[in-house]
């Protein structure tokens, strides 16, 4: 019985060390979107990227960071997650939670939640966004 237990103790040990791992990177692309830098998103999303935007339209990763470029920073701006559970699955891990942006459109204050879904891939010794998708909370 005592052999049974470990293994399973261990996996919970190194599916806990991801869901860290998972959640710090989730956190790292909300500053990273937020402050413009598109270096650090670039480190995050793997070059096959599959994006689905909050309207529906799929973005590349060169399109998506393009986009990043093309925005306006605002020091108003905030990008929070309000909540992000992580799956692990072997060498895969989805995270799923709400993310909170407020800031400043046409001169006008708006704040607008999002629920996500990512999912993220160990590869090259470190782990990548290989499908990330938003979908408008409006209730």
């Amino acid at each position: 019985m005592a052999i049974t237990v470990l293994p399973l103790q261990a996996q919970n040990e190194t599916n806990g060390a991801v869901v860290t791992k998972i959640t710090a990177l989730e956190k790292a692309w909300n500053q990273a979107f937020k402050f413009r830098d598109t270096k650090a998103v670039d480190a995050l999303l793997d070059d096959g990227i599959v994006l689905v935007n909050d309207d529906g339209s799929l973005l590349s990763k060169g399109a998506f960071l393009a986009s990043i470029r093309q925005s306006k920073t605002s020091d108003e701006e905030q990008v929070t997650p309000e909540s992000i559970t992580v799956h692990v699955i072997g060498g895969v891990a989805v995270a799923t939670g709400v993310f909170r942006t407020k800031g400043v459109e046409n001169g006008k204050p708006f704040v607008r939640r999002n629920r996500f879904a990512d999912t993220w891939v160990q590869k090259g010794g470190g782990w990548v966004c290989v499908s990330a998708s938003a979908t408008p909370i409006l209730h």
